[in-house]
């Protein structure tokens, strides 16, 4: 009981520390063009981090990247002007959704990949054990099995 307590405690922290992310003094006073920036560095990923979005990222870089999101949304920048500069800063990995093209391939087919070879050499693995292939011992000769007695007769005495 008492870790089912604790773990909610640090899970009710992390969720916490991510909403905290986005500073006071980022914010726009404008609530349509600050829920427009939200919107968007909810799908840009930081680059320090790389395993949150901007928006929750606590780091000095997303801090910036957001400002300029802002900057740029008062300004007058639509949301998909402001993803093509950052993706010509950042590539296409700044997007937590990248494009299906020929250069994200790999992003979006490397965990497929992965999980077909690992099924296939599980699969030839098991197909070998069951025929006796590599697994089952290779038995003994003549000469072997008559060391073995005459070790296992010396034992005995």
């Amino acid at each position: 009981m008492r870790a089912v307590a604790l773990a909610l405690i640090f899970s009710a922290l992390f969720a916490i520390a991510g909403a905290r992310a986005v500073q006071p003094d980022e914010m726009l006073a404008d609530p349509t063009l600050e829920a427009r920036a939200r919107a968007l560095s909810a799908e840009l990923r930081c680059m320090v981090c790389q395993n949150q979005s901007i928006d929750d990222s606590d780091a000095t870089l997303a801090h910036d990247i957001r400002v300029l999101i802002r900057d740029r949304l008062v300004k007058g920048d639509s949301e998909d002007q402001i993803k093509a500069f950052l993706v010509s800063r950042y590539g296409d990995f700044v997007l937590l959704k990248p494009p299906l093209k020929p250069e994200t391939l790999l992003l979006w087919g490397g965990a497929p990949f992965v999980l077909i070879a690992g099924a296939a050499f599980l699969i030839a693995a098991m197909r070998r054990k069951g025929r006796g292939g590599g697994f089952a011992p290779t038995p003994l000769t003549q000469a072997e099995e008559q060391r073995l007695a005459a070790l296992l007769n010396e034992k005995k005495r």
